[in-house]
């Protein structure tokens, strides 16, 4: 996971060097949140694509893994210290889905980088 957080960081400091710090921090959460998910639910990634439009700044980053079973919004408890990995997405992304790949999946999500 840690390799993958890299090369999201290091990615988004090409495509936009001057990029704000807020906004690369959201986008590394993002991409921690997808790749841990996939570990924890689905026997690891296999998979981690990033892509950028410069048109509308937005940034994919998209996590396959071998699992069919699709993410969902669950209910938390306040005192319960998992189970918030797709609410943290859905807060973060401008958009984000899922869509079948092979016996398994990928799970992308769509977050500006102005």
């Amino acid at each position: 996971m840690r390799r993958g957080l890299v090369f999201v960081r290091q990615a988004v400091a090409e495509w936009r060097p001057q990029a704000d710090a807020m906004a690369v921090d959201a986008i590394v959460l993002a991409g921690a949140e997808l790749l841990a998910n996939a570990a924890d639910h689905a026997g690891g990634p296999t998979a981690l694509e990033l892509s950028f439009d410069p048109g509308t700044s937005l940034l994919r980053i998209a996590v396959t893994d071998t699992s069919p079973a699709r993410p969902r919004l669950r209910a938390v408890r306040p005192e319960e210290p998992h189970g918030r990995g797709m609410r943290i997405i859905d807060h973060l992304a401008t958009a984000w889905g899922c869509h079948a790949n092979g016996a398994g999946k990928t799970v992308w999500a769509d977050l500006p980088l102005p």
